[in-house]
């Protein structure tokens, strides 16, 4: 029997990084260290054991604590157990196992086991000592996940505790300093370079001749040009090669469904695979495994997924979209979600040399050159774009609010962390110092986002545990369901109709447990509280109330604010009520000209949404200044949804309150200014700028700033519709005694050599139009130079003024030409 528990030539055989391991066993000398190399070097498939087999040897004959191995999505975290777990000649839950979301498979010997961050997550939550866990390997932290980030910070903290810890970055890219800083113990943890072993790769460009993108999505035409991209190159390379497997780069699940189906009717005698989070776990496990000898060759179609965290043996070709999904945030509306993007740089050259890790390979990219120029260097961080609410809630259990005192790779966006702490106090998950409540830590518990949890809780009690545990299920796993009608696609999943309905059953039953012990007062199901038409957009307004929408004229409002169309053939159409579970940002038809459209959403009536959203209701008066008056009216909203509206008469302190508003908002414009009053306000103007103090400042906003010095007596008559000359209300600003020498300062009149009195339009002289011709302080050399060019130009445009040669001969003169 080994001395070791993995036999590390076995399974490293072949695998470029086996030939740092050496360096690798000497850097975690120090407890820490970080490992950089390209995707399909091994070092997922060899570190975790090299780790094992330290911990091992140091526990000199006790039993050594287990190694945790982080990767980003379920699939990968399944397909690197069952990689290891065949090379080491043991069974998955045996030596390797690994626990992911409605998954587990380990045993009391189990020394490696491969997790997604949100499990480890969890269980430091239960508790941050982390029993029976030796050592943590963070894979692929290059992704910059929003978990994998977060994991960095608590693991470093919990290091300092717990100095027996082993902890390993793994990247991908050349950000392996950024890690090396966050992880080490007053210096920088040892960094481990493993370099590329690729094969020569040819590199094509076949742009469509579209566009990739449009309002609604990635565009059907450059589905079809990559589809006939993917399936000619595959058949040279067949003819070339012999059998070649691919791998087809493109954005979702959807895209992966439609490529895959174009495929499988061009490519006869070629199994087409998709790969992606949702499909089952035996297609998953049949699209990473090796192709057995005698099957046919394989187009595999693929989000990200096979970018870095997992491989797809056998890939001699690559076609890439050039295209990602990734989270953004839309703060003005309150929404975040998926939107598709151009990939980054980096992302793309991770997807070419998956092609040429076996021999010479081949990445046929589906745009120019110059595209692939206009491409991000790196893809966005998660936290730069997604929603906080979870992540602030996790930070708040863990006892750093906002990530104070944490060492993580980026701070948290402060709107988008505001926002977040907004929705947990709102849910009354946080207390006023920012700490986690006993509700906070309840909805923690539930593995969904915050707002979802408390929607199973609260639902359990008005629908009963199962349904509401059914629809947190359906949304939470971001299932698009036809015609964004959500109980429509939650009968298909009932039935077992729809796609991942056995794992969104197992995922119900989980919650439904998670909803009993949580909330014993839960009613029973079928207790006719709410109509069993009306139970899913129940649970979702009881988590998202702010979506409760009513229909006005062709669009949706919501109670945040947002308007938001129906998709085109939406199986909603003329539902009054709504509860949406998913809106995101749209243009054009999509969102019928509102810039928002619902993907998700359940009916629902006005007397369950007001219960749903109680919170949201409201019952004031309202009071405006438009039209030149003050009107108000009494206002039941919930919400930025109007119920009801009665006009009232105004009291008189809101309407001087809604003259200053609409003031504000529309300016000094609103009033009206008189010549006179504008005459002085042109005069002040120059002697506050001549001048200073005390003559006032007159602009819109020192006006605004000042409005009750000088008009307050007026707001009254405003409001009531009135009107006032501003004239004798500026006079009030002017300062005294200097107010006796405005005349003098700034007259309103000059007399002229001509004997005339003009009036004096200031700050510029005029034109015989009004307009200012020349703007000068020396008269003589005005006369005596510029003023021919302006004869020149105005003598055809004002030919009944006298326009002199010679202007120092000329008599003044405020008469025409003829009358002269």
């Amino acid at each position: 029997m080994s001395s070791v528990p993995f036999d590390l030539a076995r399974i490293g055989a072949g695998l470029p990084v086996a030939g740092v391991l050496g360096e690798l066993r000497a850097a975690l000398a120090h407890g820490a260290a970080v490992v950089q190399a390209p995707p399909g070097t091994g070092k997922t498939t060899l570190v975790p054991p090299l780790v094992a087999d330290l911990l091992h040897e140091r526990a000199a004959g006790a039993a050594p604590g287990r190694v945790v191995v982080t990767q980003p999505r379920r699939v990968a975290a399944r397909s690197a157990a069952r990689r290891l777990a065949h090379l080491a000649g043991t069974r998955v839950g045996g030596l390797v196992g690994h626990t992911v979301r409605g998954d587990r498979r380990t045993g009391p010997g189990t020394l490696v086991e491969f997790v997604t961050p949100g499990v480890l997550l969890r269980r430091l939550l239960q508790d941050p000592g982390l029993p029976g866990t030796d050592a943590v390997v963070l894979d692929e932290v290059h992704e910059r996940g929003l978990e994998s980030d977060l994991l960095v910070g608590l693991l470093a903290e919990v290091r300092q505790l717990r100095e027996d810890l082993v902890l390993v970055a793994m990247s991908a890219t050349l950000d392996a300093a950024r890690f090396a800083g966050l992880l080490g113990e007053g210096a920088p943890a040892p960094v481990v370079d493993c370099p590329a072993a690729l094969h020569p790769l040819t590199v094509r460009w076949a742009p469509a001749p579209g566009r990739r993108t449009d309002e609604r999505g990635v565009t059907r035409p450059f589905l079809d040009h990559v589809a006939r991209t993917a399936a000619d190159a595959h058949a040279q390379a067949l003819a070339r090669d012999g059998a070649t497997d691919a791998l087809v780069f493109v954005p979702g699940a959807w895209e992966v469904a439609q490529v895959a189906r174009r495929l499988r009717e061009a490519c006869r005698g070629t199994e087409v695979l998709e790969l992606h989070g949702r499909v089952g776990a035996a297609e998953q496990d049949r699209a990473t495994s090796g192709r057995s000898p005698g099957d046919p060759p394989r187009l595999v179609v693929s989000t990200s997924l096979a970018e870095s965290s997992l491989t797809v043996p056998g890939v001699r070709l690559v076609v890439d979209s050039g295209l990602s999904r990734e989270p953004r945030r839309d703060a003005g509306r309150g929404m975040t979600g998926l939107v598709t993007v151009a990939a980054s740089r980096a992302s793309a050259e991770q997807r070419a040399g998956r092609a040429a890790r076996l021999g010479p390979g081949e990445v046929v990219r589906c745009y120019d050159e110059r595209t692939w120029a206009a491409m991000p260097r790196h893809l966005t961080p998660e936290l730069a774009a997604a929603d906080l609410t979870g992540a602030a809630l996790l930070l708040a259990c863990w006892g750093a609010p906002g990530g104070r005192g944490l060492s993580l790779p980026d701070p948290l966006p402060a709107p988008a962390l505001a926002d977040a702490l907004a929705v947990l106090r709102g849910l009354g998950a946080l207390d006023d110092d920012g700490r986690a409540t006993a509700t906070g830590r309840l909805l923690a518990a539930v593995p969904v986002d915050p707002r979802l949890a408390r929607g199973l809780l609260d639902g359990a009690r008005a629908v009963g545990a199962r349904p509401a545990a059914e629809v947190v299920a359906m949304v939470s796993d971001d299932h698009r369901p036809p015609g964004g009608d959500l109980s429509r696609l939650l009968a298909e999943l009932r039935s077992g109709r729809a796609p991942d309905a056995r794992r969104w059953a197992e995922e119900a039953r989980r919650l439904e447990r998670t909803a009993t012990d949580a909330a014993p007062s839960a009613a029973p199901a079928g207790a006719g509280e709410v109509p069993a038409e009306l139970v899913t957009g129940a649970v979702v307004a009881l988590a998202l109330p702010e979506r409760v929408a009513r229909k006005v004229g062709d669009t949706y409002l919501l109670a945040s604010g947002t308007r938001a169309g129906l998709a085109p053939g939406s199986r909603l159409a003329g539902q009054e009520w709504l509860a949406v579970a998913d809106v995101t940002r749209a243009a054009g038809q999509a969102a019928a000209g509102t810039g928002a459209v619902v993907r998700a959403a359940a009916a629902l009536d006005r007397p369950l949404a007001e219960r749903c959203a109680e919170h949201l209701l409201t019952d004031e008066v309202r009071t405006r200044f438009e039209g030149g008056r003050a009107s108000a009216r009494r206002v039941r909203a919930l919400g930025a949804i109007e119920l009801s509206s009665t006009p009232v008469r105004p009291a008189p302190a809101a309407a001087r309150a809604a003259v200053r508003e609409a003031l504000a908002e529309q300016g000094l414009g609103l009033l009206g200014w008189s010549d006179g009053a504008d005459r002085l306000r042109r005069r002040l103007a120059l002697l506050h700028h001549r001048l200073g103090p005390p003559w006032p400042d007159v602009a819109d906003a020192a006006l605004l700033d000042r409005l009750d010095e000088w008009l307050a007596p007026e707001l009254d008559g405003l409001a009531g519709g009135g009107r006032a000359d501003l004239a004798a209300p500026l006079r009030r600003l002017l300062p005294w005694p200097e107010a006796a020498r405005l005349d003098e300062l700034a007259p309103e009149r000059l007399a002229v050599a001509s004997g005339s009195r003009v009036r004096i339009d200031y700050p510029a002289a005029d034109d015989p139009a009004g307009r200012p011709l020349a703007v000068t302080d020396d008269l003589a050399s005005f006369w005596s130079g510029p003023y021919a060019q302006v004869r020149a130009e105005m003598r055809g445009r004002y030919p009944k003024h006298p326009w002199p040669e010679d202007p120092w001969a000329a008599p003044a003169t405020a008469r025409t030409a003829r009358r002269s």
